[in-house]
């Protein structure tokens, strides 16, 4: 590992509303008040940079998967992104990741009619507040799970939020210390 890199890469993936922004915010402020240095690159908002004008989300995938691969490439010792589900989406997010850099994969799963439930009060929502659309995401991402290489899968109907943060972050220091 050079010195102008990144040690360890957070990826956080789940389906939508699973509560990975919200993960990804905590593991952050928690590096940080450990005295670690740390970016966190969201998809959403990388998305919202166009929104409500995007056309295409595939547009927004690439350009977040290109901002992890940049952020990787300066001399922090941590990068957490949040926003893949999909094989695809880890698949372009870690292309331009460099090999020597430790990933610490972190698969979230959720009940999706929780998700729904939590999504109704959430202001910030919006076609995740769809039940329809919800659950159409739900199953496609059921495909997908079984083909996740992940480190770390956490329930987050069974496991607390504070369980599902100190997982991540004893990993995370266990790379770092490595």
């Amino acid at each position: 590992m050079t010195e102008d890199a990144t040690k360890v890469l957070v990826l956080i993936s789940g389906p939508i509303a699973a509560g990975k922004s919200t993960l990804a915010h905590a593991v952050t402020d928690r590096l940080r008040k450990q005295g670690r240095t740390v970016a966190l690159v969201d998809l959403d908002t990388v998305a919202e940079m166009a929104l409500p004008t995007l056309p295409d989300w595939e547009w927004a995938h690439e350009i977040h998967a290109r901002l992890v691969g940049h952020w990787v490439r300066v001399p922090l010792d941590v990068v957490v992104d949040e926003g893949t589900s999909s094989r695809a989406e880890v698949a372009q997010v870690l292309g331009g990741v460099p090999e020597q850099t430790a990933v610490v994969r972190v698969v979230l799963v959720a009940d999706v009619h929780r998700s729904w439930e939590r999504a109704q009060g959430d202001p910030t929502r919006g076609v995740s507040k769809d039940r329809d659309f919800l659950e159409g995401v739900y199953r496609h991402f059921e495909g997908e799970l079984p083909g996740l290489e992940r480190d770390l899968l956490l329930d987050v109907e069974s496991t607390s939020a504070e369980e599902c943060l100190a997982s991540i972050v004893s990993e995370v220091e266990r790379r770092l210390t490595a």
